[in-house]
């Protein structure tokens, strides 16, 4: 193990994967907002409109 480290700059390795999960926490965020379910911004009003207006034929 010790020897993958010897290849790969530490300082680089965790830098890029600390921009990969925050990119991937933004994205996951955004989905979840862009549902009227899961949108914890507009309040449990604007998501009881949403679904009902989803269930009406």
């Amino acid at each position: 193990m010790w020897r993958i480290w010897l290849t790969f700059d530490p300082r680089r390795i965790f830098v890029a994967l600390a921009v990969f999960l925050f990119t991937l926490a933004l994205l996951i965020h955004f989905i979840l907002l862009s549902t009227p379910r899961y949108n914890w911004l507009d309040g449990p009003e604007q998501a009881q409109v949403a679904a009902a207006t989803a269930a009406a034929p």
